[in-house]
């Protein structure tokens, strides 16, 4: 074997190491950031599964637009608490009903 071929062999190898490198570094950023999604999902007050569709192509946009405009549940039931009707653990008041402020139920 001469040296051209012997540098070509090394090179591809080089060239090999680098790609499983950064292939191992590209999953584990997309574990990290599906983790870090899935805290916000959890914390927003909807189903952590839901980050998950971060992964589809336009579904992603989708879920984005979702968080950024629509009422989280943790909103609604903040609303709910400061009008002073108590709900029980994992529900959420329908949208646009609440109580007028200053009233409370009567138990």
């Amino acid at each position: 074997m001469d040296s051209s071929q012997q540098n070509a062999g090394a090179a591809m190898a080089a060239a090999a190491g680098s790609l499983a490198i950064s292939g191992i570094i590209a999953i584990a950023m997309i574990v990290f950031f599906l983790w870090l999604d899935w805290k916000i999902a959890t914390k927003a007050g909807y189903p952590g599964v839901m980050s998950l569709w971060l992964l589809v192509p336009f579904a992603n946009l989708i879920v984005i637009i979702l968080f950024a405009f629509s009422e989280w549940p943790v909103e609604r039931e903040v609303r709910a608490l400061r009008a002073g009707v108590a709900l029980p653990p994992g529900t959420a008041m329908p949208p646009g009903t609440a109580m007028p402020p200053g009233t409370t139920l009567q138990t």
